[in-house]
């Protein structure tokens, strides 16, 4: 029996969304051990890097993406792309039985949102032109257009990071993942460039002496490494369940917009597809209006924070007021932290 091309892709990403939509349980699972031990990854620890949990997500996202990168061999983006979504889904399915985190009703209908609105703009975005060489791929991104979106999407990211996250990146979820979608479309340049010198090399004509391939190779590492980093921090401080839809809008956003800048896909687009991306955009903009009202941030103890559990919930003294922390998910960690303290 033989399998089509469309439906390769379509197992690919559909496997693709399970690794990935697991991967960040797995991490939070790992954050939370780590945070046991150590220092939060949400205030600048890096303990989570010595759990093994952790890595198990670590592996599992790598996995994942690089199903996601095989299926768009196979099957066009219109077919791949939207799937990503169920990553979304099985990560707040998960979230709820293994991590007992929880969505008000306003919080899923605005996670339905972000999905319906995604959908819409990913079935009609415009179609994208894909390079035939690293040469043509240099000359997109060194067009004045490119280099004004580059310039500015790194001034954001500077001030993301210098300002904006010592102020409100422990109470702004939208800090942490502007970073990450920010970097995430420089990521996904580089790697179609990078796929291209692979394959270049592959059918005869080497690329490795280009030094064009070691610069993407250079910014995609970059680029991966920050996003890491900020995804990292805030899925330590913020719920899995708002984290996912929202750094998954914010990220298709910014890739859609940085491959329109590069390789001018607007050109040729028709009014239906432009009111629909434009109603695609209200859509997700609405859902995400509706999580970041509805989140529930987890708690951060204050040191010196007198913590205990009645049984259910944990709760803690803070001059003089008795203070309710969080559920009783949060009772491995704490009791971990009082063994540590008595010993």
């Amino acid at each position: 029996m033989t399998i089509s091309d469309n439906s390769r892709g379509l197992i690919l990403a559909i496997s693709s969304s399970l690794f990935i939509g697991t991967s960040f349980i797995l991490k939070k699972k790992g954050l939370k051990r780590a945070a046991a031990a150590g220092t939060r990854a949400g205030v600048g620890g890096y303990t989570y890097l010595l759990e093994p949990l952790w890595w198990a997500g670590m592996i599992t996202m790598i996995t994942g993406e690089v199903a996601n990168f095989v299926a768009y061999i196979y099957a066009p983006a219109v077919l791949v792309t939207p799937l990503g979504v169920l990553s979304i889904i099985i990560s707040a399915i998960l979230a709820h039985f293994m991590l007992k985190e929880r969505l008000q009703k306003l919080g899923v209908l605005g996670c339905i949102s972000c999905i319906v609105g995604s959908v819409v703009i990913v079935i009609h975005a415009p179609q994208e032109h894909m390079p035939s060489s690293l040469q043509e791929i240099w000359i997109l991104a060194t067009q004045p257009a490119f280099l004004i979106y580059v310039a500015a999407t790194l001034s954001m990211v500077l001030a993301l990071i210098l300002h904006f996250e010592p102020h409100y990146g422990q109470t702004n979820i939208l800090v942490y993942l502007g970073i990450c979608s920010l970097m995430g479309s420089f990521t996904i340049v580089s790697i179609k460039a990078i796929g291209i010198a692979i394959k270049l090399t592959l059918e005869g004509i080497s690329q490795v002496a280009c030094p064009q391939t070691w610069f993407f190779l250079t910014v995609a590492v970059i680029c991966v490494i920050t996003q890491l980093n900020y995804l990292n921090k805030a899925l330590d401080t913020f719920n899995t369940a708002i984290v996912s839809p929202i750094y998954y809008v914010m990220f298709t956003t910014m890739t859609i917009i940085a491959s329109a800048i590069m390789f001018k896909d607007w050109a040729g687009q028709n009014v239906s597809d432009i009111v629909s991306e434009i109603c695609g955009f209200i859509t997700v903009l609405s859902g995400t209006i509706m999580l970041h009202v509805t989140r529930e941030q987890e708690p951060v103890t204050a040191p010196g924070t007198i913590t205990w559990c009645d049984g259910e919930r944990i709760k803690a003294m803070e001059d003089g007021h008795y203070i309710l922390l969080h559920d009783s998910e949060y009772l491995d960690s704490y009791s971990a932290l009082a063994k540590d303290s008595r010993s």
